[in-house]
C-alpha cells in the first residue's frame, strides 16, 4: 500500500481555502495547471510510500502513542508558495512547532515500524493546491495566494492515508485518497 500520515483540515476550512483557490483559477494561464481536488486536501506529516501490509499493525500502534503522546493544537491556512516551478501551495500558520513535532514522530514511528523511508528531506508545512506540467512562473499564483488567511481550526487528530494511483495513465486522472485510520491527539 502506498501510505502517508497527514493532518486533514476540517471541511469548514477546505470550504474557505476552495473559494480562495477558484478565485486564484482565474488568473491567466491557470488552465495549464493541474489543479488538485479539494477531498484529497491534506497536509503530509511523513511519506512512507509502499508499505507491506504485514507493517501496518506494528506502524498503526506507533500512530497511536504519537498521537497520544501530542497535545491538539491550532492551525490556519495562510498565504502561499510554491516549490520550484512544479508545486503550487498553501501556507500554514500557528503552532506549527507541534506540527513538526508531529510530523517527526509520525516519521519515527514509521522507520521504528520497518517501513524503508527516503532520506529525510526536511518537514516543509504546506497543502498542495496544484502541480505544473513541467516548470512554470508560479509567481502570479502565489501573489493571488498571498492575502489569504483561513479560519484557525484545531489539529485534533493524526491521520493514516493510503494513496491510490491513477492506473493507465489516462488523462486528468489524479490520485484517490482513503483514510485508512486515524487517532485523536492528546488522548492518552
Amino acid at each position: 500500500m502506498r501510505l502517508f500520515a497527514a493532518v486533514l483540515p476540517p471541511e469548514g476550512v477546505v470550504d474557505e481555502l476552495g473559494a480562495w483557490v477558484a478565485g486564484v483559477r482565474q488568473v491567466p494561464g491557470a488552465e495549464a495547471l493541474r489543479w488538485t481536488e479539494r477531498a484529497g486536501w491534506h497536509l503530509t506529516l511523513a511519506f512512507l510510500g509502499e508499505v507491506d501490509d504485514g507493517l501496518v499493525p506494528d506502524l498503526e500502534a506507533r500512530y497511536a502513542r504519537a498521537a497520544r503522546r501530542t497535545e491538539p493544537f491550532p492551525l490556519a491556512l495562510r498565504g502561499g508558495g510554491h516549490f520550484g516551478g512544479r508545486a503550487l501551495w498553501a501556507g500554514v500558520a500557528g503552532d506549527v512547532a507541534a506540527l513538526r513535532l508531529l510530523a517527526g514522530r509520525a516519521e519515527a514511528g514509521a522507520r521504528r515500524a520497518g517501513v524503508a523511508m527516503d532520506a529525510r528531506r526536511g518537514f516543509h508545512p504546506h497543502l498542495t493546491v496544484a502541480r505544473a506540467r513541467g516548470e512554470a512562473d508560479l509567481r502570479p499564483y502565489v501573489e493571488a495566494l498571498a492575502p489569504f488567511e483561513g479560519a484557525a481550526w484545531e489539529a485534533d487528530e493524526l491521520a493514516l492515508v493510503r494513496s491510490h494511483l491513477p492506473v493507465g495513465g489516462s488523462p486528468g486522472t489524479r490520485p484517490r485518497y482513503e483514510r485508512l485510520a486515524a487517532w485523536p491527539l492528546g488522548r492518552g
